[in-house]
């Protein structure tokens, strides 16, 4: 019997990559979003870390809804920055969510940075929680060097700017199965997807 898994959030492209990703390591779930339970609160983001922040909003969902659970929190950490925008990278222009306003403040901050000290990653941290209290984190990490300038119209978020150790292209450039191999979000749903078929049986 396929298992209902309810993603926290109602960002519909994060529901796609992860809905594509577990689908690779073979886990039989349904996986929506909150927008499948509309009355669902949304969860501040009180945590200090990734890990803390995912493990608020897969709890919380758990309780909401009384199903299993995931969420993630995810962010760039630019070296030059100390590691910010970290866990403030979705609302480090002040409004949460607006993508074009934080990637425009963020390039604005770096405008003199040289490229050889660009460096920066991508974070994420996984969490799975039940109703009742068993939960599980995982993490991961892509590092890579910022561009000046934004690339691509694929992605979301930081994805034009970040273009991984290896690679000519920006994330944003990449399609959406070369971006799910290497990405911060793949590699940390991927050690969390053996968690949650053991966890869900």
């Amino acid at each position: 019997m396929t298992r209902r898994l309810v993603l926290a959030t109602r960002n519909a492209h994060k529901v796609t990559e992860l809905r594509a990703i577990l689908e690779q390591t073979g886990l039989d779930v349904e996986l929506v979003g909150t927008d499948a339970y509309p009355d669902v609160p949304d969860v501040k983001e009180t945590g200090v870390t990734f890990a803390e922040n995912a493990l608020l909003k897969a709890r919380a969902l758990a309780d909401a809804t009384g199903l299993p659970a995931v969420a993630d929190d995810s962010g760039l950490c630019v070296d030059v920055l100390g590691g910010a925008p970290g866990i403030f990278s979705a609302r480090w222009a002040g409004r949460h969510g607006d993508d074009a306003a934080n990637l425009d403040l963020l390039l604005a901050q770096l405008a003199d940075i040289d490229t050889p000290y660009r460096a920066a990653h991508f974070a994420c941290a996984a969490a799975l929680a039940l109703p009742g209290g068993t939960s599980r984190v995982a993490e991961g990490r892509l590092r890579g060097t910022l561009r000046h300038t934004p690339a691509g119209s694929g992605g979301f978020g930081y994805d034009p700017i970040l273009q991984p150790d290896g690679e000519t292209r920006t994330c944003a450039e990449l399609s959406p199965a070369e971006k799910n191999a290497i990405s911060h979000r793949g590699q940390a749903f991927r050690a969390l997807a053996p968690q949650i078929g053991e966890l869900l049986g």
